[in-house]
């Protein structure tokens, strides 16, 4: 799952997550205690949140955006750098003196660092009462109930089955238009420098149709896009003959006139390109997205779906990691180099040359020669990223990288090869934002710029970030800018 990291090429409207966590917004809390959540790194954390705010609230909380209003304060954290680790670590110190000023506050600590450190927490970082897994959100309130008895709570069970499908999250943080949507949790991919396999477990895939549910619901409420989450979307995969056959009647009610495709409804396993076009097939006016996808598990299957439905956006994450095969081998990514060009030219091929293609890149991993970081600009250069994330390698204890690589690369040396990939795919993004100056784009709007409340926002089918003047329009409407001008990151306007 992709991270908001420090040094990277985001869209404009993404800038202020890079060092800022994202916190829920306030409720109506009269004669209600309070839950504020503040959450760090990945979307399925952010999504997360959304699920932890809606148990909460069945346990009679309310949210709110400040810290010193709360009752309860719960951080959801991310463990696969250090410097995320250590951003909250830095932020429990804020709330320690918080907690002096209010003594009955919970301070709680949720997700990845949660399940990575555990207990450890408990004798470190004393403002902590609560520790919940990222499989133990249901059992939150139970674990506030002894906190405040005075004990310390923890639960930090991994879970082969719960994907929280019957939860309705509560869209606090949301703009009204666009939504996440888990359609699996965990990962089953044992990348070498990765800890995601150990704090959130095996991978199991969501019911179909509950999230064909939770995205009609959306739609019925205002939301004209879905953005469908997992660690690996691309290996979700339903078995369950019976239920698929005793829902495939709900099915064709949730989708309109439109009946299920044979292909769907007429075995008992589905894919995530059969999943992907029960999705697409509730409204042509829902937008469509998804992340992440594993080289190894994208198919053909998914790019033609993606093809065939104009709802679906043209636009795919594509982590490459290194460009070099020898490097990619110790990463345990299971594809080398040419493999994964061959799937870029799949892409091209199928969806053209205008598809959005991102990426993630580390510098620095483990034995990394100057010859191999070279390769993975010249990947770059190949293939011509519209944005990447980009990382100075951080080893993470417990993982296999860890066990068996030594982390040999000196820190200066990362940093300078991660500056080369930053320079090099500002010259991609710039370039590939060129050939939108001309062209007419659909955007949907998200609502006002965040540098003019004369300009509003929103983005096109390859996930780029217009800017355009406001007129008398609102978000969540649809319009066609044509693009005039454009930095790396953003592409500005005039409504056609």
């Amino acid at each position: 799952m992709t991270l908001i990291p420090e040094l990277t090429i985001l869209q404009a409207a993404d800038k202020e997550h890079i060092d800022l966590p994202r916190t829920l917004e306030d409720e109506l809390a009269i004669g209600k205690k309070r839950l504020y959540i503040e959450s760090y790194g990945c979307q399925m954390n952010f999504a997360d949140s959304e699920i932890v705010a809606a148990v909460m609230r069945n346990a009679g909380y309310a949210t709110t955006s400040t810290a010193e209003d709360a009752d309860v304060i719960f951080l959801n954290t991310c463990a696969i750098r250090d410097n995320a680790e250590q951003k909250v670590r830095h932020r429990l110190k804020h709330l320690t003196g918080l907690k002096r000023q209010k003594p009955e506050l919970l301070v709680g600590m949720l997700g990845c660092m949660a399940e990575r450190l555990k207990t450890k927490l408990l004798e470190e970082e004393k403002v902590v009462d609560i520790v919940a897994g990222p499989d133990a959100y249901r059992d939150i309130p139970k674990l506030v109930e002894e906190a405040e008895s005075g004990q310390k709570a923890v639960n930090v069970f991994l879970s082969r089955e719960e994907t929280y499908a019957d939860i309705s999250p509560i869209r606090l943080n949301s703009n009204g238009v666009t939504a996440f949507v888990s359609i699996m949790r965990g990962c089953d991919n044992m990348c070498s420098f990765c800890v995601v396999p150990f704090t959130r477990g095996r991978e199991r895939s969501r019911d179909p149709y509950s999230i064909v549910r939770e995205a009609q619901d959306l739609f019925d409420r205002g939301y004209r896009e879905v953005t469908l989450l997992g660690q690996n979307v691309d290996s979700y995969k339903w078995n369950d003959e019976l239920g698929m056959m005793n829902r495939s009647a709900d099915a064709g009610k949730l989708i309109g006139s439109q009946t299920v495709s044979s292909s769907i409804t007429h075995h008992s396993s589905l894919s995530f390109a059969g999943l992907l076009e029960m999705v697409a097939r509730i409204h042509p006016e829902l937008r469509v997205r998804f992340s992440t996808s594993h080289p190894k598990d994208i198919t053909d299957d998914v790019l033609y779906t993606m093809a065939r439905y104009d709802n679906i956006c043209n636009y795919i994450h594509l982590p490459a990691q290194s460009g070099n095969s020898r490097v990619l081998k110790l990463m345990n990514r299971t594809y080398d180099r040419p493999w994964y060009i061959e799937k870029i030219n799949s892409i091209r091929r199928i969806l053209g040359d205008d598809c959005g293609i991102s990426t993630d890149m580390i510098s620095g991993f483990c034995s990394e020669t100057e010859a191999e970081h070279q390769e993975s600009l010249t990947l770059m250069d190949f293939v011509q990223y519209d944005y990447a994330y980009m990382f100075a390698y951080s080893e993470r204890p417990g993982t296999l990288a860890a066990k068996k690589y030594p982390d040999d690369i000196p820190e200066d040396v990362k940093k300078r090869r991660l500056s080369e990939i930053i320079a090099r795919q500002l010259e991609h993004s710039a370039k590939r934002n060129q050939r939108h100056i001309g062209q007419v784009q659909r955007v949907l709007i998200e609502g006002p710029s965040k540098r003019s409340d004369d300009f509003l926002c929103g983005r096109n089918d390859q996930n780029k970030m217009v800017v355009f003047p406001k007129g008398d329009l609102q978000k969540g409407q649809y319009v066609n800018v044509l693009v005039t001008e454009c930095t790396s990151a953003t592409l500005r306007g005039d409504v056609v």
